[in-house]
């Protein structure tokens, strides 16, 4: 079949696939391109394109032309459940039988399973984690890379760890590409890629299979136009939402950099008579599914997200993106604001920067390569077990948060040095070497990275060219329409009624403090008798913080306060009202101690102190200052005799925060007495709260000695 042929029917299929008649739609020349050197040539292409420039129209014309010459099924591997559930169904639209497996639905597994063998799926579209799992590994794997006619790679740029969205789990995608047969065509797609992680990504997905084609085009969007508002404080910021929301086109994105943040203007907006959802890492996935829907179907104003809502969310008809908050990274924003303007002729952008960004990325930014001796202690204890260990089983070895050691641990999966197995990790024995220069490159490029969204919100040159220069777009140029070309096209002023609305939401105190009710896992090989059940008894009651430090309410007042160069002093007059105010609430919240008047056994009769090493003034004028406008007697302060350092806050994981605090305090007598006579439940105070090991271990103390229910109360919830 000649070119003419073939490119006549790839158009028709493009047809069936947009819901076009026939003749009705055409393959641009660039994504013919790739269409060809798939189909024809089956050559391995990386596609760098803007967003909405049609990459899953290349792959599934590619997909349709290559099963009718018999080829086997194609698989994509996608990052997003939303990106899955959209190409689904684009996909039935062209007749192409596509299915997915992914942790939303393993209860299809098995007969998806049955389906690619009998030949009746044409796409499986799977999410990188499987690629990690075991079974799917060891038993689908095989055959599939046995059979597969295409494997696309999309959001490849997730393979490069100089990309801004590294993923381990998708570096499995080497071994993959070793195992596919000779001639099968790969594709791998973005649109946020550098020059560099294009390189990386090319060099990576040539593994087997010869040198990639690489076709990259303009990251130019015609359609958004981009602006800054810089506003003094998050108040502020709030206020301008609310009074503007309505003015900016269609429906469209609230982009916030953490959830507490997300959920405060959510809270606001609704307030205000909005109609917005909540779309964050804590949303469960039905509500999820159902806020997607309801932005596609325009029954909202706007998503208030996280970056959980990123990759692979298509709306054709976004009206705008707005982001409370700066990303630290101008290539996850590109990524982001992409998502707006697809299919409509105009989309406004536009960032509201806050001071307290960069605190938020410091938070976040736990995220390097850890050093080389807790990288060595890892693959020590996994070769001296004799079995596999599991990730719980390894904090009592290794001080990482469970995050950082998965990711550490599938970095070292894909490297040759560990390997998953049933029942956890196990060293293989291989050679390994520490790659320092590269882990501190990376770390350099993060921190260029920061810099650059510090310069974008200063340019005073074009935004979209600055844009494109961060993404090495060699034909960047003045996009005439940002505010800086342009001129701004909003006001920056908020009226005095809406700031006092926002002001007074920020002020609202008071979240609630989950407590601990299981022990770590292997405490008993850390020497500590600790495990299973913590007992009713001896646990701690559900308390309260006065705010998060990721919020951008009280976060805002209390970071400063409880930062670790912060002196220490006396706790201010507003943060002792507000903690009185949460109190007060608690009292009246359903089940508080003031809704169960008759019951006397229910309200605090006391106030105990944690002892603090780095804040004992703040900590203790705070407890004592709740004594004294609750009219409790303050009870005391428990002791410390634990070695300095290890009661100071850091982020530990579970296991090794528990190890440090075990044994580290004692109730002196003059407390245990006070807590016999007063029999009742006490309120614990604290400076704040992050794995919860501390309020556990204070409170088994003081229920041990006799005290009632152990009700904490602290300043700030870290997580």
């Amino acid at each position: 079949m000649d070119d003419v042929q073939l490119r006549a029917e790839a158009d028709a299929v493009l047809a069936e696939l947009v819901g076009a008649p026939a003749g009705g739609a055409r393959l641009r020349e660039d994504q013919w391109q790739a269409v060809a050197a798939l189909v024809r040539e089956h050559r391995r292409a990386l596609v760098v394109q803007r967003t909405g420039w049609g990459k899953s129209a290349v792959y599934f014309v590619a997909t349709a032309l290559l099963r009718r010459r018999g080829a086997g099924p194609t698989v994509i591997v996608s990052p997003l459940l939303a990106l899955m559930r959209n190409q689904v169904e684009a996909a039935e639209r062209a007749g192409i039988r596509a299915r997915t497996i992914n942790s939303a639905n393993p209860e299809e597994w098995d007969a998806i399973h049955g389906e690619i063998e009998r030949g009746d799926t044409d796409v499986l579209l799977i999410s990188p984690e499987r690629l990690n799992s075991v079974d799917f590994r060891e038993q689908v794997l095989p055959g599939l890379a046995a059979t597969t006619g295409l494997l696309v790679v999309d959001e490849a740029h997730c393979i490069s760890d100089w990309g801004h969205d590294f993923r381990p789990d998708y570096r499995r995608l080497r071994t993959m590409l070793t195992e596919l047969r000779p001639g099968v065509p790969v594709l791998a797609t973005t649109a946020t890629a550098n020059a560099r992680v294009t390189a990386d990504v090319a060099e990576q997905l040539g593994t087997g299979g010869g040198e990639a084609l690489v076709l990259r085009g303009s990251l130019e969007r015609e359609s958004l136009r981009l602006g800054v508002v810089e506003l003094p404080d998050a108040a502020h910021r709030l206020a301008w939402l609310a009074e503007h929301l309505d003015e900016l086109p269609g429906s469209g994105i609230v982009y916030a950099l953490t959830v507490a943040a997300a959920e405060e203007a959510t809270a606001f907006l609704r307030q205000r008579g909005f109609s917005v959802a909540s779309y964050t890492g804590r949303t469960e996935n039905a509500d999820r599914l159902q806020a997607e829907q309801d932005l596609l179907e325009n029954r909202v104003k706007a998503l208030v997200a996280t970056s959980a809502l990123g990759m692979g969310f298509d709306k054709p008809d976004l009206g705008f993106v707005v982001h409370l908050g700066s990303p630290s990274s101008p290539i996850a924003y590109y990524q982001q604001v992409g998502r707006a303007g697809r299919g409509v002729e105009h989309a406004d952008v536009l960032l509201l920067p806050g001071k307290e960004d960069e605190a938020i990325w410091r938070y976040f930014a736990d995220t390097a390569f850890p050093a080389e001796e807790q990288v060595r202690r890892t693959l020590a204890a996994l070769a001296e077990a004799g079995r596999p260990l599991s990730v719980p089983a390894l904090e009592a070895v290794v001080d990482l948060r469970r995050s950082r050691l998965e990711t550490m641990l599938k970095v070292l999966d894909v490297d040759g040095a560990v390997t998953r197995v049933k029942g956890g990790w196990t060293a293989t024995g291989a050679d390994w070497v520490y790659d320092a220069d590269r882990y501190a490159r990376v770390a350099r490029q993060r921190a260029a990275e920061q810099q650059a969204m510090r310069d974008y919100v200063a340019t005073r040159a074009c935004r979209m060219e600055f844009l494109r220069r961060q993404l090495d777009d060699e034909g960047a140029a003045p996009c005439g329409r940002c505010d800086n070309c342009a001129g701004p096209w909003v006001e920056a002023s908020v009226s005095v009624e809406a700031l006092t609305g926002a002001v007074k939401e920020l002020d609202r105190p008071g979240v609630e403090v989950e407590p601990r009710r299981m022990w770590p896992t292997g405490m008993p090989a850390l020497g500590v008798d600790l495990k299973g059940r913590i007992p009713a008894g001896e646990q701690c009651s559900p308390g309260r913080a006065l705010g998060r430090l990721s919020d951008i309410g009280w976060g805002n007042r209390l970071r400063p306060l409880l930062a670790d160069d912060a002196p220490d002093g006396p706790v201010p007059d507003d943060v002792l009202r507000a903690a009185v105010a949460v109190l007060a609430d608690w009292a009246r919240s359903p089940g508080g101690w003031a809704t169960n008047a008759a019951d006397a056994a229910a309200r605090p009769v006391g106030v105990v102190a944690v002892p603090s090493l780095t804040r004992p003034q703040l900590v203790g004028s705070l407890a004592q200052g709740i004594a004294s406008i609750g009219r409790l007697p303050f009870l005391g302060t428990l002791s410390y005799t634990g070695p300095d350092g290890a009661h100071a806050a850091r982020r530990s994981n579970s296991a090794q925060r528990l190890k440090a605090l075990s044994g580290a305090f004692t109730v002196p007598a003059d407390l245990a007495e006070a807590l016999t006579r007063a029999d009742g439940p006490v309120l614990l105070v604290d400076d704040s709260t992050d794995s919860g090991w501390t309020l556990a271990v204070a409170a088994r103390l003081l229920r041990r000695a006799g005290s009632g229910p152990v009700l904490p109360l602290v300043l700030a919830s870290v997580g």
